[in-house]
């Protein structure tokens, strides 16, 4: 039977996900059977003909497990499911019993095994499957994922700490992620002290990194409910800006920054034929990822013309600018198997970054 590590966080969008790809890939390099799963998934997938949890489905494409994904998503969650366990239709002990089963599976064939939690150690509690108490009935140690920042880091580690102490979990390790690289040593060096008078272990994630963090046109136009009308691998491009079309043409083109979308009304001739014209040119193709078309008014022939033979990724909308700048200001892009730019970045900022050597010791 190998090590085992169960991956919590503070909260949603910390970097459990990005966390359990990079320890994958460390693992990997030093033992010859490494393992992953996701006991419960809020978030599912259909993927090679059944429903699984996404970042298990992420899992498997990336690093080729597909054979093992019976057992790496052994609990998706439907949208009624919390309402029936609440209701007794269903006793939430046979999903406890289906998790447990599928980590005694994979602990006989791993030699490292990797157990990404979902969102904050609380999440799961109606059913009975929060965190804290899956890492005590998997017997498996915790490392937990937090902000990079320290004062309400530190407020939000001790709130979920309380519920792992609640539930005889053992947290052995604190990872703070997404840190500014001016402040690294600083903010590690902080959280040391604070957690100086326990067991507890720090050890830095990744530095904030734009490139991680934004979405790719495909990622955007998905969340969006959207048809991305692209060629080759435009879809892969990342925005790292989104800017409103609705000023005067020369102040949009003044406005851009590098790979930014713009969302154009689709009123606004002059502004698509003008950005659809520079995006020909070098220096202006890359400020310019696409282009998001919104409005009721038919785009003038001449004009759908020239965005076409542009050759510049877009999508059309009849939803209003603020909708939809609202809805991408909110969202959060999480990694996907086709993101092969982030995954490759994240898989070298591992080898960089991560004491992997370190990590392992203390599991």
């Amino acid at each position: 039977m190998g090590k085992k590590i169960f991956i919590a966080a503070t909260g949603q969008h910390c970097g459990k996900t990005t966390t359990s790809l990079s320890l994958l890939h460390l693992a990997r390099k030093k033992y010859q059977r490494v393992g992953f799963i996701k006991p419960f998934g809020p978030k599912k997938t259909s993927f090679h003909g059944r429903f699984v949890d996404v970042d298990a489905a992420l899992i498997a494409q990336v690093y080729g497990m597909e054979d093992q994904l019976d057992l790496m998503s052994p609990v998706v969650l439907e949208s009624h499911t919390t309402r029936e366990v609440l209701e007794g239709k269903k006793d939430p002990q046979q999903y406890l019993d289906a998790i447990c089963s599928a980590v005694a599976t994979l602990e006989k064939s791993c030699d490292f095994l990797i157990i990404e939690g979902a969102g904050h150690t609380g999440v799961g509690s109606v059913m009975g499957l929060n965190n804290a108490k899956l890492a005590r009935q998997l017997n498996a140690p915790v490392l937990l994922v937090a902000g990079g920042g320290v004062g309400n880091v530190i407020d939000s580690i001790e709130l979920n700490l309380a519920l792992f102490r609640e539930n005889g979990s053992e947290v052995r390790m604190i990872l703070p992620n997404k840190l500014i690289k001016s402040k690294r040593e600083a903010t590690l060096k902080y959280l040391q002290l604070a957690f100086k008078g326990t067991a507890i272990q720090i050890s830095g994630g990744f530095n904030y990194s734009p490139i991680l963090a934004n979405p790719t046109l495909t990622y955007v136009a998905d969340l969006l409910g959207l048809d991305l009308q692209s060629a080759g691998d435009q879809g892969h491009r990342i925005v790292h800006h989104v800017q409103l079309g609705a000023a005067s043409t020369q102040r949009v083109i003044d406005l851009l920054q590098e790979s930014t979308l713009v969302i154009v009304p689709s009123s606004r001739d002059e502004v698509l034929v003008m950005l659809s014209t520079l995006y020909h040119l070098p220096g202006f193709k890359e400020k310019i990822a696409g282009l998001i078309i919104n409005g009721l008014v038919p785009l003038a022939e001449i004009v759908q013309r020239v965005i076409d033979d542009a050759e510049i990724p877009y999508m059309r909308t009849p939803e209003t600018m603020a909708n939809l700048y609202t809805t991408m200001q909110q969202d959060v892009a999480k990694i996907g198997a086709d993101d092969r730019e982030k995954i490759t970045l994240v898989q070298q900022l591992a080898e960089a970054n991560l004491d992997f050597e370190f990590i392992d010791s203390l599991f």
